[in-house]
């Protein structure tokens, strides 16, 4: 299998992931401004939850050239298989518990999201996902499977993988530049840090930060 060097000497910009999309109206704003995916969240106990007819209009809003990511949390396969047949996800994004061969059976590439616990041995759980289309590294929090608001160490980030990795924990346009020059990543999730408030994103935060962590002032 092929190793992807994170480091890219700059040739390669960023992509960034708006996630937590509730509205047609904040999806456009966030296409427009240059977002390569946007992220719609299947888990009822998040504030930024749709529900499939939504996620629907906000799928088909997007049009075709821009990818849009289902996450769910330790979902049964009956529930991700319903909102496949009617919402046009192309990439699944797992965080909670699921096991590879959970992740794997939709016939979609997945992202595989990593608590970062401090004794999360990262190599090893990379390894144990090689049929991720990338796995993405997010700060811990007991209780809390994701959107936390806060970042982790990114010394972590490993310099070289197996798969992609994405970046995410408490990223907002404030703290994006310092992010990437950080680490090398394939890409940098950010939901919480470019909201008005849950659920409602906020333009000017985010074409700020989507400039930001592609290199831009």
């Amino acid at each position: 299998m092929l190793v992807v060097t994170l480091t890219d000497n700059g040739m390669n910009p960023v992509r960034v992931k708006i996630c937590g999309l509730t509205s047609v109206e904040d999806a456009l704003h966030v296409v427009t401004a240059g977002a390569d995916a946007i992220g719609l969240v299947f888990y009822p106990p998040s504030p930024r939850h749709v529900d499939v007819a939504q996620a629907a209009a906000i799928a088909r809003a997007v049009g075709p050239f821009v990818t849009v990511v289902g996450l769910f949390v330790d979902p049964d396969a009956e529930m991700v298989e319903q909102v496949l047949a009617q919402v046009d996800l192309h990439v699944l994004q797992f965080h909670g518990d699921e096991p590879e061969v959970f992740c794997a059976q939709f016939n979609r590439p997945y992202l595989k999201a990593l608590r970062m616990k401090p004794d999360v041995d990262v190599a090893q759980t990379l390894a144990d996902y090689p049929s991720a289309s990338a796995v993405l590294l997010d700060a811990y929090s007991p209780g809390i499977p994701g959107g936390t608001g806060e970042t982790f160490d990114w010394s972590r980030v490993p310099a070289s993988s197996q798969v992609p990795v994405v970046l995410a924990g408490g990223l907002n346009p404030e703290n994006i530049s310092d992010a990437v020059a950080a680490v090398s990543v394939y890409g940098v999730d950010v939901s919480g840090g470019v909201e008005s408030s849950p659920g409602k994103k906020d333009t000017d935060k985010v074409a700020a930060f989507i400039r930001r962590a592609k290199g831009g002032e």
